[in-house]
């Protein structure tokens, strides 16, 4: 599956660039952004939480899967078994889309974003990032997508055409572009900090993910040998 971000930050040329103290611009970035956003909000909190329920969700039940097989048998083969998780992982992803829309819309807007510059950069960034997100779907199929591996259902070869050819994991990449354009274009405080959570939870769910999938590719070569 699908999904890094940093917010961009004024700062003088070549020297002035070399004076600066990160870790201050950081915090008074944050700060100022925070300063918008009421995170005690109802609508605010639940994005937070469909955002990192997704990825631990798929990857809770898919280790399970591969474990016990029970999805699999329980739908008569693994292809099914696949297609019904990402089914469901799909409907999550609605939800947590439309979770974080309507938090954007409770919470003010950053008036120096709210502009026809910012609404086409994020229009920018939205379309890119849905390159990516098609693009690997296309390259990966469905089961390919949605962790056919972990139900048995491997690839022949690692995919190395576009995007994985410029960008690694670029399904989750592009999956956070996709949400930073849609920020930039609601000129929304919430919803560049609900996209950095975005972007955690991915980072998370890679490190989590990219080990386990190489380690059953592994076995995969050594059974073959």
């Amino acid at each position: 599956m699908p999904p890094g971000d940093a917010l961009p930050f004024a700062g003088d040329c070549c020297g002035g660039l070399s004076n600066l103290d990160y870790s201050k611009v950081d915090v008074r970035a944050m700060a100022r952004l925070l300063g918008y956003v009421d995170v005690t909000d109802a609508g605010f909190t639940a994005a937070v939480l469909s955002i990192a329920f997704n990825p631990l969700f798929w990857n809770v039940v898919a280790r399970w899967e591969h474990r016990t097989r029970a999805l699999s048998r329980a739908f008569g083969s693994p292809r099914a078994a696949c297609y019904c998780l990402g089914t469901v992982i799909l409907l999550l992803n609605c939800v947590r889309s439309h979770c974080f829309t309507e938090a954007m819309k409770s919470q003010p807007k950053l008036e120096g974003l709210d502009c026809r510059w910012g609404y086409v950069l994020g229009l920018a960034i939205l379309a890119v990032g849905t390159l990516f997100v098609i693009s690997s779907f296309l390259a990966l199929g469905f089961v390919g997508t949605f962790l056919g591996d972990y139900f048995g259902i491997l690839m022949e070869a690692k995919v190395t055409s576009f995007p994985f050819s410029v960008l690694d994991n670029p399904m989750y990449w592009g999956s956070t572009a996709v949400y930073l354009g849609w920020a930039l274009m609601h000129a929304s405080p919430a919803g560049l900090l609900l996209t950095a959570v975005v972007a955690i939870s991915y980072t998370i769910a890679m490190l989590y993910e990219g080990p386990f999938t190489e380690e059953i590719y592994r076995r995969k070569g050594a059974e073959s040998e």
